[in-house]
C-alpha cells in the first residue's frame, strides 16, 4: 500500500510540474525575462540606432528568429547562445510581450 501511494504520489508531482510549464505566465515574469533583452535591444525593445528594436515587431517574426537562433538555422555573434537559455514557450511569451509595445 506504501509503495501504491508514493507512486500515486510522485506522478501527481510530475503532473503539476507539467501543468506549471504549460500554464501561461504571470506578465512580471514575462517582462522580466524580456528585460534581459534590454542591453542590446533596449528598454521595452526601443533600441539605440545600430541595433534592431522589438517593440511593436511581429510576434511570429520574433518567434521564427529565436527559434533560428535556437537551432542554430540563423548566424548570430550572441544571439544562437542566448536563445538557448529559453524554452519555446518562453520565446513565444517574450515575442508577445514586444510585440505589444509602443514602437
Amino acid at each position: 500500500m506504501k509503495k501504491l501511494t508514493f507512486l500515486f504520489m510522485a506522478m501527481m508531482g510530475t503532473a503539476s510540474i507539467a501543468s506549471a510549464q504549460t500554464a501561461t505566465p504571470d506578465p512580471l515574469t514575462v517582462r522580466s525575462w524580456a528585460a534581459s533583452c534590454s542591453n542590446c535591444h533596449g528598454t521595452n525593445g526601443r533600441a539605440e540606432p545600430g541595433n534592431e528594436s522589438l517593440a511593436g515587431a511581429n510576434k511570429d517574426d520574433i518567434v521564427k528568429k529565436m527559434l533560428d537562433f535556437k537551432a542554430g538555422r540563423k548566424p548570430a555573434t550572441i544571439m544562437h547562445q542566448l536563445a538557448k537559455g529559453y524554452s519555446d514557450a518562453q520565446i513565444v511569451a517574450i515575442a508577445g510581450y514586444f510585440a505589444a509595445q509602443k514602437k
